[in-house]
């Protein structure tokens, strides 16, 4: 088996990995079934992208059974920040607080996350 060395999720590969990271482990079929609660996608296809995963080491696989079994083989938050200072650098230039402010701009926030971002702002000025 050669492995790919762009272990970069696609967007189709992300919606996979969602599910993964949701359920844990989950057959092929599984993951097709909850994919199509938001979108029109063949068994085929994904059961293709799910082996192309498995080459680039973005999911393991458990084939000691007839129905293979798959897991995330990468974290929800190293995939984040790995997509977030991708996108702070290309479309920020490198500025967080341009992230943040475009974000918080173009959203609105709960009391809750509102709240949730002030005790950050507040952690990271004790840390200072």
């Amino acid at each position: 088996m050669t492995i790919i060395k762009n272990n970069k999720p696609t967007e189709s590969e992300l919606e996979i990995l969602q599910v993964l990271w949701n359920e844990k482990a989950a057959t092929v079929r599984t993951v097709h079934e909850e994919l199509l609660k938001t979108k029109d996608s063949g068994y085929t296809t994904t059961l293709k992208l799910m082996q192309i995963m498995f080459e680039k080491g973005l999911v393991t696989r458990d084939d000691s059974n007839k129905t293979h079994v798959y897991k995330p083989a990468v974290s929800r938050e190293k995939t984040q920040q790995q997509f977030l200072n991708r996108m702070i650098n290309t479309l920020f230039a490198g500025s967080s607080s341009d992230l943040v402010l475009q974000a918080l701009g173009g959203h609105n926030a709960s009391e809750e996350e509102l709240e949730k971002i002030q005790q950050l702002i507040n952690r990271l000025k004790k840390e200072q």
